[in-house]
């Protein structure tokens, strides 16, 4: 049961940033994102994957769910900081 908890939750972070890629790659604009926002999400996203990582290979454990939602969240806001760059 925990482990469908976990996938849930990952799953539903995962694809909270999608709205706002879709709505951004389609208007090609992301003037009302802001730089600071952006940044802290994507530091939050890198340090809490690394933190994941590191505890799992001390503990020796795979925290797959969360893997799958850091990486994916990760590879969105790179795409909403290289929109907020280039559009």
């Amino acid at each position: 049961m925990h482990e469908l908890l976990g996938w849930t939750g990952s799953l539903l972070f995962a694809t909270c940033a999608v709205p706002q890629v879709i709505k951004t790659w389609q208007s090609k604009k992301a003037d009302d994102l802001s730089w600071l926002f952006l940044i802290f999400w994507l530091a939050g996203e890198a340090l809490s994957l690394a933190y994941i990582i590191i505890d799992d290979l001390l503990i020796e454990t795979t925290h797959f769910p969360l893997y799958v939602n850091y990486v994916f969240n990760f590879v969105l806001v790179l795409y909403l900081v290289y929109a907020k760059k280039y559009y």
